[in-house]
């Protein structure tokens, strides 16, 4: 009897081993992510209600891919305002739902340590843009993509001649998507310094330069493309290094005189491409205020650029919103995790702002689109990144504006992990999200 239980009780040691061993090997499995490169670096309510399922907090975080039958995505029924039956608005609804190219030709760096200026395309992400990706959107229903460009890292510095090189590889991409009668849009993006554009009176005269340079050379080599191409003056134009560079102080001097200098380089920007032959006499132009902030646009000294051509202008917001649960680091004080479609105090800021540029714009008969939006990952809080996607389009949406998601194929670590098409495997890590921001984006 007492070897009997002997052996019972080293079976039993041996049986419990095994399941630890093989609850560790799941745990590991589950929680396997790809490479990608760092991030470096954006009075009238309508009535809602919501239904929303429970949020599934699993013990192990399970891969989008092995998870989905965990996450639901949530109903929301918004009551639509009206939208001014104009062609630019027709325009705006066509373009449905976008999605943002990210930390790819908008890559910079003062120490390349790479020879082929090609190099800065994958430089921060780690991969070359193909057709099969661009595939990849349309297939999961995006038909919108917004390509952002720095340009100062290959240009002339006396004359500003952007290189043949990379403005080749540049419209390359562009026709991956423009040939699939996808809406692009085409910016400056992190081409704001004194050296080249800065929104101050100071530097005005040298930054009108840089913007008409740049922009005749775009509007000669797109001329022939037709309005799915877009071009955007700038973005998030702001006093870089300084306090204010996120903060618009309105009662702060300086700011004051960046606002202005914005709407003079718009304005540059507008008279340029009008100057410019084929479909440029028509094409829809989008400008930004301060920051490309709601606040930016919302100020009442930010201006629309005068413009020949009637009903052709779009206001460019970028908003993270709201801030503590989209944009702020995990380890910052403030930083939320959380976000229901069905909570109050979750939605609040959204339908704040959206409802500030409806009255703005969107009812006096002005476009607007959200060019960057979306939340970052915080320690695989999905089901809330899901109801956060689908209700900030189905609330864009429901006061005619077409949003797109800021994606820079990061997934990893305690970056900015805004990425949802893994761009090496070209698959969706988080098609649930994908999902959601379908779900309302007719």
């Amino acid at each position: 009897m007492k070897k009997t239980k002997t052996l019972l009780l080293i079976h039993s040691f041996i049986l419990i081993f095994l399941l630890i061993s093989c609850s560790n090997k799941s745990a590991n499995s589950l929680n396997d992510t790809s490479d990608s490169a760092p991030s470096i670096i954006e009075e009238v309510t309508p009535i809602v209600s919501v239904t929303s399922a429970a949020v599934h907090t699993p013990t192990v975080a399970p891969t989008p891919s092995e998870s989905a039958s965990t996450y639901e995505i949530p109903v929301v029924n918004i009551a639509k305002n009206d939208i001014p039956n104009t062609e630019s608005f027709q325009f705006v609804t066509d373009m449905k739902i976008g999605w943002n190219l990210g930390n790819t030709f908008d890559a910079y760096t003062d120490a390349p340590w790479f020879r082929d200026e090609l190099g800065y395309e994958s430089a921060w992400n780690g991969v070359v843009t193909t057709q099969e990706m661009i595939d990849a959107l349309i297939e999961a229903g995006f038909n919108s993509i917004r390509i952002p460009v720095s340009w100062h890292n290959h240009i002339s510095e006396d004359n500003f001649t952007i290189s043949e090189v990379w403005l080749n590889r540049v419209q390359e991409v562009v026709d991956y998507a423009y040939n699939k009668d996808m809406y692009v849009i085409l910016n400056t993006h992190h081409d704001v310094s004194e050296t080249y554009y800065f929104p101050n009176s100071t530097h005005l005269d040298s930054s009108k330069k840089y913007m008409e340079q740049i922009w005749t050379q775009l509007a000669r080599r797109f001329a022939e493309y037709d309005e799915h191409l877009i071009f955007e003056s700038m973005n998030e134009p702001r006093l870089v290094g300084t306090n204010y560079e996120w903060w618009l102080d309105p009662n702060n001097e300086s700011c004051m005189d960046a606002v202005k200098t914005i709407n003079a380089l718009n304005q540059v920007f507008v008279d340029t491409i009008r100057n410019g032959e084929g479909y440029n006499n028509s094409r829809y132009l989008m400008v930004p205020g301060y920051s490309a902030s709601a606040q930016g646009a919302l100020i009442k000294e930010f201006e629309l650029p005068m413009d020949k051509i009637k009903d052709k202008l779009i206001v460019s917001v970028h908003a993270y919103t709201p801030y503590n649960f989209a944009l702020q680091a995990l380890t910052e004080s403030g930083s939320i995790t959380e976000f229901s479609a069905d909570n109050q105090n979750n939605i609040k800021d959204i339908n704040q702002f959206m409802d500030q540029l409806y009255n703005k714009f969107i009812k006096n008969g002005i476009p607007v689109v959200i060019g960057e939006f979306g939340a970052r990952d915080k320690k695989d809080n999905t089901q809330d990144r899901i109801d956060f996607a689908t209700y900030y389009i189905a609330y864009a949406r429901a006061n005619g504006m077409t949003c797109f998601w800021w994606d820079n194929n990061s997934f990893r670590g305690n970056g900015e992990n805004f990425g949802l098409l893994d761009r090496k495997t070209v698959t969706w890590k988080y098609k649930e999200i994908v999902e959601g921001l379908m779900k309302y984006a007719q």
